[in-house]
């Protein structure tokens, strides 16, 4: 969280596309240190439904520009409208974008270059995969202003175990880099010089891969986490039935038989 403003009609995010369905999301706000306000969250709303129906979208990259990844929410706005109504509308309003992260049919990697806080750090948590600089720093802070950060939790008790998941909630604590990659919050860490390296490899990665395995994959992933372990299996093994029928997995097993590279349609 910070204590600051986005100015009015400021290009909030920086929305790139490149030939092969790889989209670049780059929060721009260095002033505020990339705050959550109503800006700029409405800004990742319209990009992100603009990448859902993109049909050749295949992945997207959530980086920052400046010192700080995402300071959380923007505490002036919300201290500027104290009202139950308006908050609600905001808090609704971040929790759309944070699942339309999820709904995606393409993975999404977060380039975390600094600080991640609050609802910065609930976005790092929300993405598919992320990678950190080694001096970057974690926290959902929002018990040392009196606010629990009750929405960041809910990625949060979902990328790590319950009581460290509590401890930084209650107790408003930072951990570092190294630490979330410990407890499950990022994948990788890296020296500042190494962090495009390692989002390369893993655009490369996915890239290689059926587009539609990796939209079932994902899919699936998320709708058995919450499920009891029958249903989870059923619907696993619904998912690959219908994963088997497609072409590409045809394709990719025969092959395998064959001892040959896949020719994947796209």
């Amino acid at each position: 969280m910070t204590d600051t403003t986005v100015p009015l009609g400021a290009d909030v995010l920086l929305h790139e596309r490149d030939a092969r369905g790889v989209h670049r999301l780059t929060l721009n706000q260095a002033s505020t240190f990339n705050t959550l306000g109503e800006g700029m969250l409405q800004a990742l709303q319209n990009a992100l439904h603009q990448i859902a129906h993109d049909e050749q979208a295949r992945v997207v990259v959530l980086g920052a520009a400046g010192k700080a990844f995402c300071a959380g929410h923007n505490l002036k706005e919300m201290r500027a409208q104290p009202e139950m109504a308006y908050y609600q509308k905001l808090f609704a309003q971040c929790t759309r974008m944070m699942l339309s992260i999820q709904n995606l049919p393409v993975p999404v990697i977060a380039r975390v270059q600094g600080v991640a806080t609050a609802a910065g750090c609930q976005l790092v948590a929300q993405c598919d995969l992320a990678v950190s600089v080694d001096t970057a720093r974690f926290g959902v802070n929002g018990i040392d202003v009196g606010l629990f950060c009750a929405t960041p939790s809910v990625p949060l008790v979902r990328n790590m175990h319950a009581k460290q998941a509590m401890e930084m909630l209650l107790t408003g604590g930072f951990i570092s880099a190294q630490e979330a990659c410990q407890r499950g919050l990022i994948n990788r860490v890296s020296p500042p010089g190494g962090l495009d390296a390692q989002v390369n490899e893993w655009v490369e990665a996915i890239l290689s891969k059926p587009r539609e395995a990796v939209r079932m994959g994902k899919a699936l992933f998320y709708k058995q986490r919450e499920m009891g372990i029958e249903a989870a299996y059923q619907l696993a093994g619904q998912t690959m039935a219908c994963n088997m029928m497609h072409d590409d997995a045809q394709e990719g097993v025969q092959a395998f038989i064959d001892k040959r590279s896949p020719a994947w349609r796209a």
